[in-house]
This record gives structure tokens, C-alpha cells and sequence, in this order.
């Protein structure tokens, strides 16, 4: 896929050598910084140079010759792995054997000057037209190290122990790095050195570039992570795009943008719409496709956003005298498939345009001889408003020059010169000899290139193998793992039903209302359970089941309670209370004073399941009935104790007499 750089959505950065020379000593840089409209020029040392690269991270440096930042191409790999990481260096003229970069702006239409500030402007405005080769000197795989960061000798401890220290940081950054890379869902392997106490060393090679790996260099203490993308064998050019025959654009704007590809003869080539793509998407698509012409659009005057993506192609613009009615571009676009009405505006608006054209275009045709390219004369007829004669007489060729020839009359040649003669023939047949080979090593070689590429490809298509084999086990476990969790569930749902069914069956209550119990009538009587005897059991009781006036509570554990807890449990004005262990003197006085009846739980023959139980009414009734003769007696005693006090109290105070 096309990788233009909009000037509408990056800054490039044009160069030149101003004066001075990369390998002597303090060249000095024409700069031109190009966003698509604005041009700021600036004349910088190398050292300033690269500090605005880093600082600005440009999205192309753009230049007619990669060794005016570099001596040599061991200097050129460095600089090209110190870019930032969305920064690419751009070679305008050419990959391998580059033109003159006048040759390359007049064929693109870009003002070109001698000067070094207008040769570093010309090669801005080609690279953010996408013209030329970026330069490249590493794949997209890139190694993550994870290493010790210090040494295992002596650190203070016994040495084994710190070096298991420091093994097992290594470890555990190690993973945390997998973990990262499988959450960022990218393919990698990984060489793991093991040593004492976890890894000496783990190398990650990800199948991503840097900018795309959620980590980064760093050392910290025990552990040290390096990143390094890979280095190919040599120096590769990449074309920036592979531009298509010139085009007719209609787009139509809005939510949904909408863009529609015509060639020159009014046939549709392609048409595409989006709600979620921005400006750069939209335009690299169209670049993609073609370089436009005209761009159009169904309404008049034409949209601030066509005009914007017009400007960014210096294309001609087209809109209709008024805006296009909906039944003629339906009318216009009725033989063309299209997936909704954007779609449909954008293809009425290129073939509109297309036919506005379609004279013009025809002119221009019958004026050009053969071998001219008629979409570079239309797309400077038109869009840059040029004569055909004045465009003809730009693009012939005038770097080479007549050979000059003399006329000499015939003599008879000497020994010397019939040697010569012989000697330049038996060169011209071992020159046309050594060019045969050469035709037959490059066969080979490209032969060779041929086989290398299919045993990469055999390589990636392993390399993917292996990876779906590890996404199926990872799925897999996971498959188990659910199904295991589902069988775990599907077993604790029947313990519940059973315990339900049990439940039904020991109380066969009609209802789930705790209280409303059908039993009754065989003398059962339901009894609320409360854990212990705090202020928090007995709420989450009264929560659960609710507690009610003459419910019979169950005390599984009477000790420890306070007054305070103890008033809150006779709120409710139970009508005994059951318990296990013995009440505080502070609770039992309590619940005397309100007269709520407390027997030994032991008394009364229960039958529990979890938190519920039920219980005989003549046991509930005997220990109501024990409670009340005791009372009877502590009030009893009581009032034997007031009597004996309020004796010994007079006999006091006769006695004080």
C-alpha cells in the first residue's frame, strides 16, 4: 500500500547542500519545511539539522542525494537508524541511477531554481507528491533483548544469592515483555537462556518495526531491555507510490466522505466511501488510483474540503453551473453499481466532469505525436494551463548534442592504422562478447533473486504456520478451561437443587416466606438462625429471611454480645430465644427486662439445612414454660434481696442513732 505524506496531515523537510561538503569539515543545509501551503526556509549546520529532525520529527526528509548527509554508506546506515521513528529519508531522482532532479521537476510540474534553496523547495514539494524512492536499510523485524543489567559477581550478599537476584529480575521483566507483546497481538519468537535463578537472557524477534512495539529501551538496576530493528544486506529503494494513468476525482464530502475514480475517456474505475476516514486516508486512496486532473463536485460554489484536496494535487477544479438535480445524476449513473447516495454524487460529479472535458481532452489527443504521454500534456494543459506547444517544447530532450562530422577524402591506410582497425574490431566482438555474459550472470542472478524470494516466502509461510498452531493450543486451552469452569457450575447448580428439594421436603413450606409455614399442623414450628450473637449477624439474618414479632431465634453462639446488641435483638420481640454457650450478664439482663424468654438450644430437638430449621412446638413450649418458672423465681429472689437490704439499711440507721 501507498505511504504518501499529505501535506495536509505532515510537515516535510526539503535539503541542499548550501556550501561546505559532508565530508569536510561544517557543511552547511539549504532547509525548506513544506506542510502543503506554507514554505519556511532556513540555512542550518549539520549538528542543527539533525536536532530539527529529532525535535520536529518530520514525516520525510526529502533530498536529490542521500550522500549529501552521509560520507560513505556505512555513515548513511547510522544516520538512517537515528531517524525518529515516522521520519523516512526520501531520494526524489531516482532509487540506484537517479536523474537530475530539473529532469524530475519539470516531468511533475514542480518550480525548479539552480540554487540550493530552491532545489531543497523542488524536493520537498516532489516527496509530498509522493515522487521518489525512500531509502531503506532495515526490515520490519525487530529484536527485543531482555539481558542482565549489571554484573553477577559481589554485590554485598553471598554471591549465589545475588545472582539469583538478579536472574530472576530478568525473568520476571521477561515476561512482562511477552505479556506486552501478546496483548498488542504480535507475532514473535523468542530465545530463552536460562541460568541460575531464572534467565541469563531472553530475545524477543518481533515481526513489527519499533514504533509499533509497546516497549522500549531502558536499564533499570538488575535488568537491561535493548531494541534493535534488523539490518538488511544492503541499501533498498522503495517507491514512495505507483502512480496510475492520469484521472478525473469527483468527491462528495460530509459525515460519509465519498470518492469517485474516471478515467479520461469517462469510464468509472473505482469509487469508495467512508464515516470514520480523515483527510490522509481519503488521499492516499486517490493516489493509489491515479493523479487527478479535475477534481469535481455536484455542487456549486465547490466545497472548502474539495477545494483542499484539489489544492493538495494542483489539479484543475470542476463544478456545475448550478448544484446536479438527484434525477440526473441518478439518470447519469444509472449503469454503474454504487453502494449508497455518496457514492453516487462523487461518480455524477466525475463523469460530469469527465464529459465537460471530453473536447478538450480530444484536442490536445490530436495534436500529440506518437510516443508523447497524453495524460502528462492533458494534466498540464489543464490543470497547469499550458500551451501543448509550450508543453511539447519542455519535454524533448535536449541533453544530448549533435555529434559533429567531418568530411575527409579516401586514401589508402597505412600498416599501422589497418592494425588498428583490426584491434578495434577484436574489441568491439569481445565488448559485445563480455555484454553476452553479462546478460547471461544478471539471467542468473535475477534467477538467484527469484529462488531467494521463493524460500523467504517459504520462510513467512512457516513462520505463520507456526503462529496459527500457537493461536489453536492457546485457543484451545482456553476451550478446556471453560468447559471446565461449565462442568464446575453445572455441579454446584444440582447441589443448590438438591439442597432445595431437601429444603421443600424437611419443611414443606408452600411458599419461599420463611414464615409461612404449612407444617404448622403437624406441630412444626420455623426457627431463624443467627450465626452470632452481634449486631451484624442478626441484620444480615433479618436481611436474608427477615426476623419477625414471635419468631423463635437460634443463637448458634450467645457469648459476647453487649447491651447494645442485645436491645436490638429484643426489638424485634421475639418470642424465645434458643442459644449455644452462655449470655453475657449485661444481654441476659436485657432480654429479662423485656420479658423475652431464653432457653439452652439442646432442649429442643432441630433439624437445620444452612441457615433455616425448624423445630417441635411442644420443645419450643416446654422451654418458654422453664423460662417463666425461673423468672418467677429470680423475681422472687429479687424481692427477698430488696427486703434483706432495706433491713440492714434501717438496722443502720438505727444503729448510727
Amino acid at each position: 500500500m501507498s505511504t504518501r505524506t499529505s501535506a495536509l496531515d505532515a510537515v516535510v523537510f526539503g535539503i541542499d547542500i548550501q556550501s561546505g561538503d559532508i565530508r569536510g569539515d561544517a557543511p552547511s543545509y539549504a532547509l525548506v519545511e513544506f506542510d502543503g501551503e506554507t514554505v519556511t526556509r532556513d540555512v542550518v549546520s549539520h549538528r542543527k539539522l539533525r536536532r530539527l529532525i529529532d525535535d520536529e520529527e518530520p514525516a520525510i526528509v526529502a533530498t536529490d542525494n542521500m550522500y549529501e548527509l552521509a560520507a560513505d554508506k556505512d555513515q548513511l546506515i547510522h544516520l538512517l537508524g537515528s531517524l525518529p521513528t515516522g521520519t523516512k529519508l526520501v531520494q526524489v531522482t531516482g532509487a540506484e541511477q537517479p536523474e537530475p532532479l530539473s529532469r524530475v521537476a519539470k516531468r511533475h510540474g514542480i518550480p525548479y531554481g539552480k540554487e540550493p534553496m530552491k532545489e531543497a523547495e523542488a524536493a520537498a514539494r516532489l516527496a509530498a507528491h509522493n515522487v521518489g524512492h525512500e531509502v531503506s536499510a532495515f526490515t520490519d523485524t525487530t529484536t527485543v533483548k531482555v539481558s542482565r543489567g549489571r554484573s553477577t559477581g559481589s554485590g554485598g550478599w553471598s554471591e549465589d544469592r545475588y545472582t539469583r537476584r538478579i536472574h530472576g529480575a530478568v525473568k520476571r521483566r521477561a515476561r512482562e515483555v511477552e505479556s506486552e507483546l501478546e496483548d498488542a497481538n504480535l507475532a514473535y519468537e523468542t530465545d530463552i537462556r536460562e541460568a541460575y535463578g531464572g534467565y541469563a537472557n531472553a530475545v524477543f524477534t518481533v515481526e513489527a518495526r519499533p514504533s509499533d512495539i509497546p516497549v522500549s529501551s531502558a536499564r533499570s538496576g538488575d535488568v537491561r531491555v535493548e531494541i534493535e530493528r534488523e539490518r538488511r544486506d544492503g541499501i533498498e529503494f522503495r517507491p514512495l507510490a505507483k502512480r496510475r494513468d492520469h484521472v478525473v476525482v469527483g468527491i462528495d464530502p460530509g459525515t460519509t466522505t465519498a470518492v469517485a475514480i474516471a478515467g479520461l475517456e469517462g469510464e468509472v474505475l473505482d469509487v469508495w466511501s467512508s464515516r470514520t476516514s480523515d483527510t490522509a486516508d481519503v488521499i492516499e486512496w486517490i493516489v493509489e488510483r491515479g493523479r487527478p486532473i479535475v477534481v469535481a463536485a455536484d455542487v456549486t460554489p465547490m466545497p472548502e474540503t474539495v477545494e483542499k484536496f484539489r489544492r493538495s494535487f494542483d489539479a484543475a477544479g470542476w463544478t456545475p453551473e448550478s448544484d446536479l438535480p438527484i434525477d440526473e445524476k441518478q439518470h447519469r449513473t444509472r449503469e454503474q453499481p454504487y453502494d449508497d447516495d455518496h457514492q453516487r454524487d462523487a461518480m455524477a460529479a466525475a463523469l460530469y466532469a469527465a464529459d465537460a472535458h471530453e473536447d478538450q481532452f480530444k484536442r490536445i489527443a490530436d495534436k500529440l505525436p506518437p510516443g508523447i504521454d497524453r495524460g502528462e500534456v492533458i494534466a498540464r494543459v489543464v490543470a497547469g494551463e499550458e500551451s501543448v506547444e509550450a508543453v511539447l517544447a519542455d519535454l524533448e530532450d535536449n541533453d544530448g548534442a549533435d555529434e559533429a562530422t567531418t568530411e575527409h577524402e579516401p586514401r589508402e591506410l597505412t600498416e599501422d592504422e589497418r592494425r588498428i582497425k583490426d584491434l578495434e574490431r577484436q574489441v568491439d566482438r569481445l565488448q559485445s562478447h563480455v555484454e553476452t555474459l553479462e546478460g547471461r550472470l544478471e539471467e542468473r542472478e535475477d534467477r538467484i533473486d527469484e529462488l531467494e524470494d521463493e524460500l523467504s516466502g517459504a520462510r513467512r509461510a512457516e513462520r505463520k504456520e507456526v503462529r496459527q498452531n500457537r493461536e489453536v493450543t492457546r485457543h484451545r486451552r482456553k476451550a478446556e478451561r471453560l468447559e471446565y469452569e461449565r462442568d464446575g457450575a453445572r455441579d454446584r447448580v444440582d447441589e443448590l437443587e438438591d439442597k432445595v428439594e431437601r429444603m421443600k421436603a424437611l419443611w414443606k413450606l408452600d411458599h419461599s416466606n420463611f414464615s409461612d409455614v404449612s407444617a404448622e399442623k403437624e406441630g412444626l414450628a420455623p426457627v431463624k438462625v443467627v450465626e452470632k450473637f452481634t449486631k451484624g449477624a442478626i441484620r444480615e439474618a433479618d436481611d436474608q429471611y427477615g426476623i419477625a414479632i414471635d419468631d423463635a431465634v437460634y443463637l448458634r453462639d450467645a457469648s459476647g454480645a453487649g447491651r447494645s446488641t442485645a436491645e436490638l435483638l429484643a426489638e424485634f420481640e421475639p418470642r424465645v430465644i434458643l442459644k449455644d454457650g452462655g449470655l453475657s450478664e449485661v444481654a441476659d439482663e436485657i432480654l429479662f427486662e423485656n420479658e423475652i424468654p431464653v432457653g439452652p438450644a439442646g432442649d429442643v430437638a432441630m433439624q437445620e439445612v444452612d441457615e433455616l430449621a425448624v423445630a417441635r412446638e411442644e420443645d419450643i413450649e416446654a422451654v418458654i414454660d422453664d423460662w417463666h418458672d425461673r423468672a418467677r423465681e429470680r423475681r422472687r429472689d429479687r424481692k427477698a434481696a430488696m427486703v434483706d437490704q432495706l433491713i440492714s439499711e434501717h438496722r443502720a440507721g438505727d444503729n448510727e442513732v
